[in-house]
């Protein structure tokens, strides 16, 4: 499983508890959706930030020398 799928699978639990503890507080139905529509949004932004893909030149060094062509290739 990927990290961004491991990271969405905790904050959508953590949506879930929060969602029924304003369910318990008498909290109405709507903000309780409304609530959830802003969180998981602002969970798949925070995933992608936090799990965002390296570029595949990251590791190289920029100046690295190239080796001696010979002249008569």
């Amino acid at each position: 499983m990927s990290s961004f799928a491991t990271y969405l699978i905790g904050y959508l639990i953590l949506i879930g508890g929060l969602a029924g503890a304003a369910y318990l507080l008498n909290v109405p139905t709507t903000w309780i959706v409304v609530g959830i529509v802003i969180l998981v949004g602002a969970g798949i932004l925070s995933a992608t930030s936090r799990t965002k893909m390296r570029d595949p030149g990251a590791g190289k060094p920029r100046n690295q020398k190239q080796p001696p062509t010979s002249p008569n290739a």
